[in-house]
């Protein structure tokens, strides 16, 4: 039985691997890449992983035959004139000055290739259709999709036709969020009073959420959108659907909506006839230091959920 107990202690450390190999990958959306650039992305990620393992392995290794070679009654010769070992100095410098430029011209490559405002891997896509142009906005806690060539605006939900790319304006209100969504857009920031771009293409039919990856108050666990990338004909009903609306997005509606709100179950809610520039107008706003502040129900209601378990599940993986 003592033979055996030296394996046992090793369970605790296998624990992690064992409760992996009942996992999909599917499950978890870094490790299902689906559009052209977040293939790019996933591919430099395990690359550059696998090189620096170069360094990381054989310095744990090295760690470990040391510790043990080395310690305390093994006898190991010792030469209290040794100073300079030309083997140890290549393995030392040259190759990690290898890995830092090898992982470098990776990383300029793929800088090139998924650039947000034009990403290189898109230059060849089959689409002959133009770039759907959508607008973002991110308000505490929620996000606004406006189209501007459809006249449309939807809360928490974005819908593509399949095979297109998209082409994204964003702005935030008051903080700096995140806008990811891993599976078919890279993360980039969404600024108060600034404007930046992401491009992406959107590669077949399904479902994928889509949510801030920066901190931005009590309301941040809530803050995901549903993406849905539909069929031409699918997207043409979408938009007919909210372009029913009677409800108008003008600036004072929209002063409304950035009212700090918790949209728990992301449910969406759909705008006709957007104001025109109303993109700018937002981001002129900030700039000025307009504030959309919190009501006291809403600081109750963000209390109660989290009193609740905090995050939705899907904000996990």
């Amino acid at each position: 039985m003592r033979s055996k107990l030296p394996a046992l202690k090793l369970l605790p450390a296998l624990a992690p691997l064992l409760a992996l190999t009942g996992c999909n990958p599917g499950d978890y959306r870094l490790f299902n890449p689906l559009s052209q650039v977040a293939h790019v992305q996933w591919w430099a990620t395990l690359f550059e992983a696998g090189i620096m393992s170069i360094i990381i392995v054989p310095t744990l290794i090295l760690i470990g035959w040391f510790t043990w070679r080395y310690r305390k009654g093994a006898n190991a010769k010792y030469d209290p004139n040794w100073s300079h070992s030309l083997t140890l100095e290549v393995l030392v410098w040259g190759v990690p000055l290898i890995v830092v430029v090898i992982c470098g011209v990776i990383s300029i490559r793929t800088t090139r290739d998924v650039d947000p405002y034009t990403p290189a891997v898109l230059a060849s896509h089959p689409s002959t259709q133009a770039p759907l142009n959508i607008d973002v906005i991110t308000t505490d806690w929620q996000w606004l999709f406006i189209y501007p060539d459809q006249h449309v605006a939807a809360v928490d939900q974005l819908v593509i036709p399949e095979n297109r790319i998209v082409h994204l304006r964003l702005t935030s209100t008051s903080v700096v969020n995140d806008f990811f969504i891993p599976q078919i857009a890279t993360m980039i920031d969404v600024m108060p009073g600034m404007r930046t771009e992401n491009v992406f293409d959107a590669p077949k039919a399904g479902s994928f959420t889509g949510f801030s990856a920066d901190f931005s108050g009590a309301g941040f666990s809530w803050m995901q959108f549903d993406t849905r990338v539909v069929t031409e004909g699918d997207f043409e009903a979408w938009v007919a659907k909210a372009a029913s609306s009677p409800t108008q997005l003008t600036y004072q509606e929209f002063t409304k909506l950035a009212q700090p709100t918790v949209n728990e179950d992301a449910k969406p809610s759909y705008f006709s006839n957007p104001a025109p520039n109303l993109f700018e107008t937002v981001v002129t706003a900030a700039q000025a230091g307009v504030v959309y502040p919190v009501s006291d129900r809403e600081t109750k209601e963000v209390a109660n959920l989290e009193e609740q378990g905090g995050a939705p599940a899907a904000a996990s993986k």
